[in-house]
């Protein structure tokens, strides 16, 4: 079996890569989605969710059987009076993350902050899975 690479050539990809339309449909195709880092200590789980452009009345975060879910919604602008829109590549619109957290964790604990686009959320572990030391004498 025999394959064959084309590679187009540098100055057919500078020209794609700086290719307007092909910029814009790149745009579509991958729309904004929440980045998310999940951090496990001893006693709960530290989340922090990149939510640049976002309101923090427009966040919801929900706990249900053990799966964590974070919405949030990125409003359009939608006043338009002397603007002339050239270009829109940002996305708007609803988005959610969930993610099944593998232990039990305490819900009523959960506490979250939301700064400059971060939000951070601690999830404390439920006291049955955390690590536990039992001292043992011997004789």
């Amino acid at each position: 079996m025999r394959f064959i690479t084309c590679r187009p050539q540098s100055s057919e990809v500078l020209n794609r890569f700086f290719d307007d339309d092909l910029l814009s449909q790149l745009a579509k195709e991958n729309p904004w989605s929440m980045a998310l880092d999940v951090i496990e200590e001893k006693d709960q789980y530290v989340l922090k969710a990149d939510l640049p452009g976002i309101k923090k009345e427009d966040i919801k975060v929900t706990l249900e059987d053990n799966i964590l879910t974070v919405q949030a919604e990125r409003q359009a602008e939608t006043e338009t009076q002397d603007k002339q829109f050239h270009r829109i590549e940002r996305s708007y619109g609803r988005y959610q993350r969930s993610l099944n957290l593998g232990a039990k964790v305490d819900a009523g604990k959960i506490r979250a902050n939301y700064k400059d686009g971060v939000l951070e959320l601690i999830v404390p572990k439920s006291e049955e899975v955390k690590p536990k030391s039992v001292e043992v004498h011997v004789e």
